[in-house]
Formats: C-alpha cells, structure tokens, sequence
C-alpha cells in the first residue's frame, strides 16, 4: 500500500470509529426514549380505562375482548395481550399474526421481581419469531427479544366481595370517599417487540447516519486532496515503473518534475527498452510451449476418461449380474439360489470332514396381517430391518466355542417372502443351534417402528441337523421346514428340533380345516370394506367387500391362507353366501342411515357360481331388502372362461336383476377379449400386479394403458387395484383411470370406520393435496 493510502486509510478509519460509536449511542437513546415513552403511555392507556375494572370482575369477554384489539391496533409494537384476574388467572389472549401462543411466559414468570402486588413489572426474554419484515432489523439488534410488561388493573371498590353490582363500580367512581382506595381487579400483560421499537426509532437513527456519513465523506475528501498533494509525483512515477514490470507500458516515459525524477524516468526509458526485447521473445516461446501441452493434455484426459468409463461400466455389470444372481433384491441377504448352492457344499464337507451342520428356518408370525394392515411399503421396511438385525446378531455374537476351527461361519438368507435361513457351519453340539436360535428370539423381539407405528415381530424356528436328520439340500430344508410349522403351532415365538415323530405341516392344515368349518357357527368372519375413490369429485362411489377371519387364537388369519382351504374343503360356497348376506345387510343399513354408498361389490368364487346361485342371490337382496342396483358381483376368470350356456344365461339373469357386473384381476390369467363383448359386463378391474409395476416396468405400463383404451372402448367402468404411491396415481390417472382402489386412500376398514369415508368429497382435499405434489415435482 502507498504512504498515500495508508494516510488515507488512517484517517477515514478513525473518523468512521468515532462516527459508529457516537451513531450507536444516539440509537440506544433513541431506543430507551422510544421505550419508555411507550410504557408512559400504556399505563396512562390502562390507567384511564375505568370501565376494565367492571368488564374483569364480571368477566365480560366481549368488552375484554373489543379491550384487548383496541391496545393492540393503538400500538404497533404490542405482539401480544393477555389479561388475568387478580389471583393471576387467565381470561382472554389477544396475539398478532406469527406469534405462538406457547412462546408467551406465564404469569408467574412475568411477574418475577414485582416488588408487591401494585407495581408493574418489566422483563426481557429473547424468543426466535421476529415479527414480518423486520427480520433485518432483528439481526442488526442481536435477535429478536420482548418486553414482557405486567401492568395492575386499579380498582375503586374491593373485588373480593362476591355481590357487588355494576352500579357499585358507577358508585365509587363518583364518589370522592373512596377516590384514595386501590384495588388490584387484575393485570395486564403486553409483549412489546423490541424490534418495532427500533423500528420506530430508525428514522432518527436515519438522521444521525446520514449525518456522520457526510463528515466521513468530507474528511475523506480533504484528506485524499492533501495526501495527494504530497505524494501526487512519486506515485505516477511508482505506477510507472510497475507498470512497466508488469509490460503494461511499451513507450517512453516523460515526466514533469524536478532534476532527480526526471533522471529516474530517463533511467527506466533505457530499462523499458530492453524488457521489451525479452518480452518479445519469452511471448513467442511461452505461445509455443502452451499449445503443446493444452494438445498433450487433452489427449492424456479424453484417453483417461475413455478408460476410467470403460473400467466403470465392466465392474457395474459384473456386480449387478452378481447381486441380481445371488442376493435378495430387498433385504441385501443371500437368496436360494446362492443359498443351496453355499448348503449344498457345507452338506459334503461336513459329510467328507465330520462334524455337525445345523439349518435354522425362520418363519415370521402374522407377517400377513402387518402386510395388510400398513402396506406393502411398510412390510418391505420391516423386511429390511429383520434382515439388518439378523445379520448383525450374528456378527456381533461370540461363537467362538462353538466350532471347532476358525474358518468356521454363520450365514443369513432369505429364502422368499417372510421366511429367512441361518446356517450354522462345524458346530461341536447340537445345543449350539439352540443358543443360537435363542439369540435370534432376543434380536427381533426389541419393538422396531415402521411407518409411525411401534411393531413387534415373532418368528417361528425350526432347526434340522446334520447329518443326523437329513444329508441333502432338500431333504434337510423339507426337516427344518417342518419344525418351525410345529414350533409355530406349539404357541409361535419359540424354536424346535425336528424329530422323526413330527408330521409335516399338515397337523396345521388339519387344526385349521376343523376351527374352519365352526368358523360361520362361532361368528368369527368379519367383513372389511375397502373404498373405490373417484379422483374427480373426492367421492367413494362404491367399496368392495372382503372376507377376514378372525381366529380367537391365531388373530386375523389372511384370506390367501384360508380361502384356498375352503376351496380345497368344499365349503367355498357357505363362505361365499355368508359374505353376501352381510354385504347386503350392511349395505342397506348404510341406505337407512342416509350415507351415499354408490355400490356394493361383492367377489365370487368360480365353485360358488353353480345353478342355483342366481335364485340365491335374488333371495338375499329381497331379503335385506336392499336395492339390486347397489350390488355388484365381482367375477373371476374361472368363471368367465367357463363359456358354457348355463354360465351365460345365469350372467344376463342377474343383469336382468339390476346387478352389476364386474370382472375380477383382469389379465392375470386366461384373459381374452371375446369374452368381454360375450358377456354383460360393467366394469373390468385392473390387477394390482400391474398397477404395481407401472413405473418401473416399461411391459406393465404398456399392458395398463393398452388395458384403459380396451374398458374404454368397450364402455367398461375402471377400477385400479393396489395403488399406493403418488406416481401409481399420478400415471393411471393420466391415462384415464379416475376410480382408484388401494391403500394410497384406505385400507380395508370394519364398517364403524367406514361411515365418515361416505360423506361426499371425503377424500377431495387428499386428491388436491396430491396434485399440487405432483405439480410441484414437476415444475
């Protein structure tokens, strides 16, 4: 920096120093006059309002009311108000907007350090809601803070007498006997920003600035013009000669001034010269040399990027190849691919070696429920998490001991579904398994919180050894398999051994069929509805009714473990009647209550739809009296396909009855399309397998949209199973399908839970609250 500068710079610094100190005390003066100017005029305000005392003691809340908006409109730092009664209970709270009702103290805390019951008191607290359009303000003050101010309300007359009359207060108003006494009928207590105050104080503050920066200014003038004065020639021959060492300059230098500057300049017109000539060769050797290496290294840098991607994408096949092989695509784990492959190798160096091999099958206890219950997506979670916690109990676990080498291992699989393999490798005993098993129960049995909501999973364990129990792949999975159905049998959350005396998992199977058959006479079906929303009103224009069984052991049994039964046991179509009589029932009390149902749907097996099915279900609409245009029948393929002509006549029979009708999972099985134009169809469902794969899978998005045109064209209604995610919704209404069915709204839900779903435009302000998602996304 030159002597010049730094004079300068001196200068302007002290006089900016004094000018910031005298500017800071001058708005902290201004601050405290604003502030006790306010708090004058707030008691004065209070003080004259004689008509607060009769409106505390009768507590009415209009005219306290009307009270507290006039403090708050009549000053413009007041954030919030709150009267209490004299023994410091709350009666009314008056707030700005942006201010929260939990940030204002209470009264104890704003009267700490009153001196007596008569004094008003002041207290400062820093909070972190500045008030709108002073968040600048707030920053430049150190934070936002407020002044809580506690002012006693003054009675004439003595509040604690019970019986007094508002012409009591009238009385001693006029009197001129009592004109000495004081009363406390209660307080108030005001919030006063602190930034407001500055607010208020900053056109003063303004004045005093504006001030200061014209005497920095013109002692910033006065000084650059003497300094410059002084140091004017020395400069420009200083900026001379940089810039000639920097090749700025290229001619000769002439300079105006005394005998010893202008030898300095004819000095430097010689120097000038020759730089010239090396700057003129260095040009042209530095011009050379850069575009040699800018060639070099773009060259070097395309080959290594070519080189770096080609390494990139060899190693990403290779472990995407790997994983997709191997390991489960949800839970990380080894799947049976890589399973069988690992146990059949163990099975013959165990047979080769000796020693004990042990398999432990895991099972997960009423997984489906869970499934059902929070969503798919929920029940990948939990997946995940057992995996996780597996896993990391058999790290973390010391089984040392236990084996008898140290190459031994434990590995983790999952095998499918909610069914997961431990295999345990060279163990010195069978009780190592058990231990191991037990570690396992300890693991998952810490409650875990998916979605919101705290679970705890149970697995069922059963552990086959070898080579004492079987020696193969199969026949090892076949043992442990069936211990973990008896371990889940014996009561679920345990382990067993197999043993020789078990069955397989038929003693299940038949405990089942037996509490099955009893299960109608025990009043243990129950019915869940399942809302089809309409995306453009918000309405439920029809549900679909689902069979649960409610075991008073087992809990919710999922239908896909007892309807197959029932099929397989010839009971279907007892199930089936029992489904549509409740249904039906169920409808029609809806009706008489006045709820908008729109339709009952109702699923059909193909072994239920038998020759005397349509006089059946004439009988039950007659017999609950419910409407025949309310109930819809939803078909499957099986009984679609079944192109007989008794199939055909019962299907125009019951559109003849005002039923409609509805084809079930459309494309999951033997779908054609002459069966549509055939049959009086009025709906075709589209399967959740689809639904699920739509953004992901380019053949399902394709086989939906190609589903949508065909309902359309065939003026079939819509309906889209399964949807559970914005973008499911977001595609199937795109493309024209405006009735969705799936948790995305509602799970299946008893009918006390259904009720509120029926009122007209329920779920409108979810569908708009998922557009406006959407539409963000995509901006």
């Amino acid at each position: 920096m030159t002597v010049a500068g730094k004079i300068n710079l001196f200068v302007i610094s002290f006089v900016i120093a004094a000018g910031a100190a005298l500017l800071g005390f001058v708005a902290a003066t201004e601050f405290d006059r604003e502030q006790e100017q306010l708090v004058s005029e707030l008691k004065a305000d209070i003080a004259s309002m004689t008509q607060l005392q009769l409106a505390i003691y009768f507590r009415e809340e209009d005219r306290l009311s009307a009270f507290m908006q006039q403090m708050l409109e009549n000053s413009a730092t007041t954030r919030y108000g709150v009267l209490y009664d004299r023994l410091g209970e709350d009666l009314l709270r008056a707030m700005q907007p942006g201010v929260i009702d939990n940030d204002i103290p209470s009264f104890t805390a704003a009267r700490k350090g009153a001196p007596s019951a008569l004094d008003a008191t002041t207290n400062t607290r820093s909070t972190a809601h500045s008030p709108t359009g002073l968040s600048i303000i707030s920053i430049l003050t150190g934070g936002e803070s407020i002044l809580d101010l506690t002012i006693p309300i003054f009675s004439v007359i003595n509040p604690n007498d019970p019986n007094l009359q508002p012409s009591d207060f009238g009385t001693a108003l006029s009197s001129t006997t009592d004109a000495g006494s004081v009363h406390v009928a209660g307080y108030i207590q005001l919030g006063i920003s602190h930034s407001m105050l500055w607010a208020q104080a900053a056109p003063a503050i303004k004045v005093a600035a504006l001030v200061y920066l014209f005497l920095i200014i013109i002692c910033a003038g006065m000084t650059y013009v003497s300094t410059k004065r002084i140091t004017g020639p020395l400069s420009r021959l200083t900026q001379m000669a940089q810039d000639m060492a920097s090749g700025k300059v290229d001619y000769a230098v002439r300079f105006e001034g005394g005998g010893e500057m202008q030898g300095i300049a004819t000095l430097l017109n010689s120097v000038l010269g020759e730089l010239k000539k090396h700057k003129t060769k260095m040009d042209v050797n530095h011009q050379l040399l850069s575009m040699k290496v800018q060639e070099r290294t773009s060259q070097l840098s395309k080959r290594n990027q070519e080189l770096n991607q080609a390494v990139e994408e060899v190693t990403e096949t290779k472990d995407r190849l790997r994983q997709l092989a191997y390991f489960d695509s949800l839970t990380a784990l080894p799947n049976r691919r890589l399973f069988t492959e690992q146990l059949d190798l163990l099975l013959r160096m165990t047979k080769r070696n000796g020693g004990i091999l042990a398999l432990l099958f895991l099972d997960l206890d009423n997984f489906k429920r869970i499934n059902d219950s929070l969503g798919h997506s929920a029940g990948d979670v939990l997946l995940r998490e057992v995996a996780k916690r597996l896993a990391s109990c058999v790290r973390d676990s010391d089984l040392v001991s236990h084996y008898a080498e140290a190459g031994q291992s434990i590995d983790v699989s999952r095998l499918g579904g909610d069914e997961f393999t431990v295999l345990l490798n060279q163990l010195e005993s069978s009780d190592s398994a058990g231990r191991t098993a037990q570690r396992l129960l300890d693991a998952l049995a810490e409650p875990m919180t998916i979605g919101g909501h705290e679970l705890v999973i149970t697995p069922s364990i059963g552990i086959a050894l070898a080579p004492q129990d079987a020696s193969d792949v199969e026949g090892l999975l076949k043992a442990a398999d069936t211990a973990m159905y008896q371990a889940k049998n014996s009561g679920k959350n345990n382990y067993l051994y197999y043993n020789n005396a078990m069955r397989p998992a038929g003693v299940e199977w038949l405990k089942l069929e037996n509490d099955l058959r009893k299960a109608v006479a025990r009043n243990e079906l129950r019915l869940h509805y399942q809302p089809q929303v309409d995306t453009k009103t918000g309405s439920v224009i029809g549900v679909e009714a689902l069979l649960r069984w409610e075991h008073p052991e087992q809990g919710m049994i999922p239908p896909f473990k007892f309807i197959p039964l029932a099929e397989e046991m010839g009971i279907i179509s007892e199930l089936g009647r029992w489904s549509l009589v409740e249904a039906c029932r169920q409808a029609q009390e809806f009706q008489t209550e006045g709820l908008q149902l729109g339709k009952m749907a109702v699923n059909v097996s193909a072994l239920q739809f038998n020759n005397k099915f349509v006089g059946e279900v004439e009988k039950v609409v007659s017999a609950t009296n419910m409407g025949s245009t309310l109930l819809e029948l939803e078909l499957t393929e099986g009984i679609i396909m079944d192109d007989a002509q008794s199939t055909i006549d019962a299907l125009h029979q019951l559109k003849a009855l005002g039923i409609s009708l509805s084809i079930d999972d459309f494309g999951t099985g033997y779908s054609s399309l002459s069966y549509l134009s055939r049959f009086p169809l009025d709906e075709l469902k589209i399967d959740r397998s689809f639904v699920t794969g739509v953004n992901e899978n380019e053949s399902d998005a394709s086989l939906v949209i190609a589903i949508i045109a065909m309902g359309k064209g065939m003026n079939l209604e819509l309906v889209a199973e399964g949807v559970e995610t914005h973008k499911q919704y977001q595609f199937l209404t795109e493309h024209g399908a405006n009735v969705i069915q799936g948790f995305l709204f509602s799970k299946p839900v008893p009918p006390e839970e259904l009720r509120p779903l029926l009122s007209p435009g329920y779920f409108l302000s979810q569908v708009e609250d998922i557009e406006t998602q959407l539409s963000q996304k995509a901006g």
